[in-house]
């Protein structure tokens, strides 16, 4: 039996040296990786946004020209990425003294044979140094994880069985009734099953709120991400103190606004260290 985690089997990536054409431009070497995607991580009609994410970033941290840790993140859903073999491109484009920034699309071949690009996304490495740090946003107050009961969600969307998911408040309407007042979710999660913290891990999780639009509206509509930018606020050291345990989320909506809305979110490790803030467009449909 295999003892892989499921999200490592999802974000295998070989990759290949390729030829650098002379362009005139002082970039570094762009690697092409082959990938396939994860049945563990499937969504209704796709893979799970946050393992596109977390493969996005995969493929810079297995850049042998990489400097420093992940800053920020932003990916860009141009296209349904369907079940099968994909390419993923990623480049540094420019690398100044502590910060390297990068490019990143997924490709697959349509039916004709022809490439299509279905994810873009750029990427910002950085060398941290120890100075003054402060946070301004510290963790809510909220039960501890164990003595809340985990969410058991209606079986047939597969990504969703591998995180382990206990509701604070703001879970899913029981009643697709129109009469929602509020767009606030708090929630403690975490892989399963378990597995230590790291940036890739770090960039799914992000990404696992339900669309704020079924509980503002308490109505299941249409939705999906357009675009999520997620900041990295920890290095590798903070993440390996997290290890396995729960991440704390909160997640809540801006702007409803003519098929649109935007999500702000922010996940603190159990000690309180805020890890991340996101924020993201995603479209809704009538």
């Amino acid at each position: 039996m295999s003892t892989t985690h499921p999200l490592d089997t999802a974000l295998q990536l070989a990759t290949q040296p390729q030829p650098q054409p002379d362009t005139g431009v002082a970039a570094g070497p762009l690697q092409i990786s082959q990938g396939h995607t994860s049945p563990a991580y499937w969504n209704m009609v796709g893979p799970f946004g946050g393992t596109t994410a977390a493969t996005c970033l995969q493929a810079v941290l297995q850049h042998p020209a990489l400097l420093g840790e992940p800053l920020s993140l932003t990916v860009n859903y141009a296209g349904a990425l369907a079940e099968g073999e994909f390419e993923v491109q990623a480049q540094p484009v420019r690398t100044n003294r502590s910060t390297q920034h990068w490019t990143i699309s997924i490709v697959q071949r349509d039916a004709e044979g022809q490439p299509v690009v279905t994810t873009t996304a750029t990427a910002v490495t950085a060398a941290r140094r120890e100075t003054w740090s402060v946070s301004d946003t510290p963790m809510p107050e909220v039960p501890a994880p164990e003595s809340l009961e985990r969410m058991h969600p209606p079986k047939g969307v597969a990504w969703i069985e591998r995180y382990e998911m206990r509701p604070v408040t703001g879970v899913i309407p029981h009643t697709w009734d129109g009469r929602g007042d509020n767009s606030l979710s708090q929630l403690w999660m975490r892989d399963d099953p378990p597995r230590p913290l790291d940036f890739p891990a770090l960039a799914a999780l992000s990404d696992i709120f339900f669309p704020r639009v079924w509980l503002r509206r308490a109505s299941r509509v249409p939705a999906g991400t357009v675009s999520i930018t997620t900041y990295f606020h920890v290095g590798q050291a903070e993440l390996a103190a997290t290890g396995t345990g729960f991440v704390l989320g909160q997640a809540r909506a801006q702007e409803f606004r003519n098929g649109f809305f935007d999500q702000t979110a922010q996940l603190w490790n159990q000690a309180g260290r805020l890890l991340v803030s996101t924020h993201q467009i995603v479209y809704f449909k009538e």
